[in-house]
């Protein structure tokens, strides 16, 4: 098991929390700052789930005016991970 921390860009959340399986499945997942019960949503729907799964669902996402999300920023710290495999 490896962890990834992504500082995020142009949200409210700072910081992105992971750990990712020899599988390349998602664990663990956890968001410092941002809208608590919707973060925490969405740590407990991608749990387990294929990281390239869930980069494609989220990336894009935005949140009201701004051109990225916390959401968005996830699938940009998963690409990170599979970029750096």
């Amino acid at each position: 098991m490896q962890q990834k921390v992504f500082n995020t860009k142009g949200v409210c959340s700072k910081k992105i929390i992971f750990d990712y399986d020899e599988e390349g499945k998602i664990h663990n997942l956890k968001f410092e700052g941002g809208c608590n019960g919707n973060l925490k949503a969405i740590s407990l729907l991608c749990e387990g789930m294929e990281l390239n799964k869930v980069e494609k669902i989220l990336e894009g996402n935005t949140c009201g005016p701004r051109s990225t999300s916390c959401a968005d920023q996830l699938a940009q710290a998963i690409k990170e991970v599979i970029n750096n495999a």
